[in-house]
């Protein structure tokens, strides 16, 4: 098995990536996901291929062109922590070209797809946004390609999670074909912190134990969930942003609640 935590580097490669997650190196069938930097000016140019792709502005502002398509001066936040992003959703066979106008940091979510859907902008307003759970379990929800939302089998949402607060809580999972009860689903959990020098814990095992993982994540890191229940922490003072890309056979979110903690919903 893969190991879960996949830390960005400091320094970006020549195609600005600072991490990548492939199926190979995950050792699984379905999420890709990729974290690239590019300084104003720089630019991408790639080909999605086989693969529906969504392109998430983390941070700057771009041009985004594929095909016929243009999005010009699209991305306004400047922190994963401020408003929804703008996305661009791309299907397989599409070349793109991604140019920063500012300094940019895209989150690039791929899985394998026959013919996906139309390109087109997800902007800002097009996300639904809303909060889930209560107390010291509340956290919000950014819907940016969830199953509402047309694709063929890619799932993308932001979450924010409070300082002090647990999130994708109470533990839950979606690793077995058990539809409608639960459908399979690959997930990568793409952290960051503010302030950045915190740390947040998050927790990944199967009901026989055979995984039975607690890891610290820190600013940048990226957590495979390839099978079992899962569960966020955010410490005290820092608060918790991540960004799940979730793809599998079936495009349906259907989970199963560790039956030892659902009591936590009643």
């Amino acid at each position: 098995m893969a190991e879960l935590v996949v830390s960005s580097k400091e320094q970006p490669g020549e195609d600005g990536s600072v991490l990548k997650v492939t199926p190979e190196s995950a050792g699984w069938d379905w999420v890709g996901f990729e974290v690239v930097r590019l300084g104003a000016g720089q630019t991408l140019e790639r080909s999605t291929e086989g693969e529906e792709t969504c392109l998430v502005i983390l941070s700057g502002r771009c041009h985004v062109s594929a095909g016929e398509d243009e999005w010009r001066d699209i991305g306004e936040r400047e922190s994963p922590f401020d408003s929804p992003p703008y996305s661009v959703y791309l299907p397989p066979q599409t070349k793109y070209r991604v140019e920063a106008d500012t300094e940019l940091e895209l989150a690039v979510a791929s899985t394998p797809a026959e013919e996906g859907v139309e390109a087109r902008l997800i902007r800002p307003e097009d996300v639904e946004v809303a909060k889930r759970g209560s107390g010291n379990t509340e956290r919000e929800i950014r819907d940016i390609l969830m199953v509402d939302q047309p694709a063929e089998r890619l799932l993308v949402v932001e979450v924010i999670t409070p300082n002090g607060n647990w999130s994708s809580y109470p533990p839950h999972k979606h690793d077995q074909d058990d539809r409608p009860n639960e459908t399979y689903l690959e997930e990568t959990y793409y952290h960051r912190l503010k302030p950045e020098q915190g740390f947040a814990v998050q927790k990944v095992y199967t009901e026989d134990r055979s995984l039975d993982e607690t890891v610290t994540v820190h600013n940048g890191d990226t957590v495979l969930v390839p099978a079992g229940y899962h569960g966020v922490a955010a410490p005290p003072g820092y608060d918790l942003y991540y960004l799940n890309v979730m793809a599998g056979p079936v495009r349906e979110w259907q989970v199963k609640n560790d039956p030892d903690h659902e009591w936590l919903l009643s």
